[in-house]
């Protein structure tokens, strides 16, 4: 194998791993912030489908983050007039609390690499890391 491919995995890897090691002052895990925060910052109703699409993850992986959330009075839940069996999601002032206290907290890593990285590159990084984000989901379909 390339050395410069095991180079760019160890350097990704490592990059994941300082991101995931970072201690967040938060009372629910990072996975359910990143949810919470999506549905306090959505202008429609949010559904578990949407959820699931917008961060590409499983439905049952979607359930328990909501279940977590509902269980700890973070989110509501409104059932469809239409169809019973699904509902949408909003979040409750507990869970907005949250969300304003913990924000800046949140996406501090992110400020923090767009200050030191400079606008241009930190804009750069985050295109190309989206780009491999739509590589990596086509490969998975």
């Amino acid at each position: 194998m390339r050395e410069s491919i095991i180079a760019s995995a160890d350097a990704v890897s490592r990059f994941c791993r300082l991101q995931m090691n970072i201690k967040k002052e938060i009372p629910i895990r990072s996975s359910e912030m990143g949810v919470l925060i999506y549905v306090e910052k959505s202008d429609v109703p949010v559904t578990p489908l949407m959820i699931s699409n917008f961060f590409g993850i499983s439905k049952p992986s979607v359930t328990d983050m909501v279940n977590a959330l509902l269980k700890n009075n973070y989110l509501s839940k409104t059932l469809s007039q239409t169809d019973k069996r699904s509902y949408s999601l909003s979040v409750t002032q507990k869970g907005h609390e949250l969300v304003e206290s913990t924000y800046s907290e949140y996406f501090r890593t992110m400020e923090l690499l767009e200050e030191k990285m400079g606008y241009h590159e930190f804009e750069l990084f985050i295109q190309l890391i989206g780009k491999a984000n739509r590589v990596l989901s086509e490969e998975r379909e």
